[in-house]
């Protein structure tokens, strides 16, 4: 996610150069074509009018494509904000319910039942970041539809299995290396231990339900993450949008000469360059800004910033832990969190 509440110069260059010389040297060659071959009797010219209805057609073409990707990012962060909000109730749960008389009678928990505690709360924190890395097990660097992203040498973040071997047993870690879906063998799991916790009486039936009902909605909002990313954006629009733009700013420099040509005796037409290149990269940063959009677990600058969502729900469970030996959280790295 880019924090910075104005996008540097330097970012917008990175993806608009190429766009930009390629208008410049396309507008300069049917300008220059123009002043040359008009006077020999062939004019180049379109009639402005029907240029004007396509670009208005186009306009609202992209405003449907652009709606579209926008909200299924915000989708996409309030399901990570309903994370984090089950996520604590998870941890302000099991600290509370788990541990029968031993927490009503007011005493500290043991060292045993304190393992317990932790044991639940680590692998919740292990379930968010198996999820995580799902998510961005492809990247948008693999997504060969995709023209105008610039490297921008982000850390890949699909392969840190670490985040989730800290919270692991070994015995426990090793055994999602064969599971096909490792977050939900995590919940999965935590509800086998809330069962085996009531069975030694440490939960009553009514926490054993409200805890379930918690892993129920892991269940749930996973799903919903689920559905997002296996759901790609749909080609029809995401393609004919491009193809749109394209022949629009193709067609743009034969309206706009003719148009230019009409001022101050033709001394203007070469006005037809510069106006030609601010019209087309309007037009294509527009493309641009929603084909970055469609999909926000991608590891890249319009992603989620679920690795930083993931430390705060780290920094939180393990105070209600008690821990004292916190991780920082995380920071913009060139004014993009991830």
């Amino acid at each position: 996610m880019y924090t910075r509440r104005n996008i540097r110069t330097k970012l917008i260059l990175q993806f608009a150069w190429k766009n930009l010389l390629g208008f410049t040297l396309w507008a300069g060659l049917v300008t220059a074509s123009y002043v040359l071959l008009r006077p020999r009797g062939l004019d180049i010219r379109l009639p402005f009018l029907p240029l004007s209805t396509i670009g208005i057609a186009v306009a609202f073409y992209m405003g449907f494509k652009n709606s579209q990707s926008y909200d299924r990012f915000w989708e996409a962060r309030k399901i990570w904000g309903g994370i984090v909000n089950t996520s604590r109730l998870w941890g302000s749960q099991v600290c509370s319910y788990v541990g029968g008389l031993e927490l009503a009678a007011g005493a500290e928990p043991s060292a045993e039942l304190r393992g317990v505690h932790q044991d639940l709360l680590y692998r919740q924190l292990a379930w968010i970041n198996a999820l995580r890395l799902q998510l961005r097990r492809t990247t948008i660097h693999d997504r060969h539809n995709l023209s105008y992203a610039p490297d921008l040498h982000l850390q890949l973040d699909r392969d840190s299995q670490d985040n989730v071997a800290c919270f692991l047993s070994s015995a426990e870690y090793g055994s999602l290396g064969a599971a096909a879906n490792a977050a939900v063998q995590l919940l999965h799991t935590q509800s086998v231990k809330l069962q085996q916790l009531r069975t030694q009486h440490l939960l009553n039936d009514f926490q054993h339900i409200d805890l379930m009902q918690t892993v129920k909605e892991g269940y749930n909002l996973q799903g919903m993450c689920e559905r997002i990313k296996n759901t790609p954006f749909p080609r029809q629009y995401a393609y004919f949008s491009t193809v749109f733009v394209w022949i629009f700013v193709l067609l743009l420099p034969l309206g706009l000469v003719g148009e230019f040509s009409k001022l101050s005796n033709g001394a203007a037409v070469w006005l037809t360059v510069p106006f030609s290149v601010l019209i087309s990269w309007i037009f294509t940063t527009i493309e641009i800004v929603g084909d970055n959009s469609e999909d926000p677990f991608e590891n890249y600058i319009n992603d989620v910033p679920m690795t930083a969502i993931c430390r705060t729900i780290e920094i939180d469970l393990r105070q209600m832990l008690g821990e004292t030996n916190l991780p920082p959280r995380l920071q913009p790295v060139d004014d993009i969190l991830l």
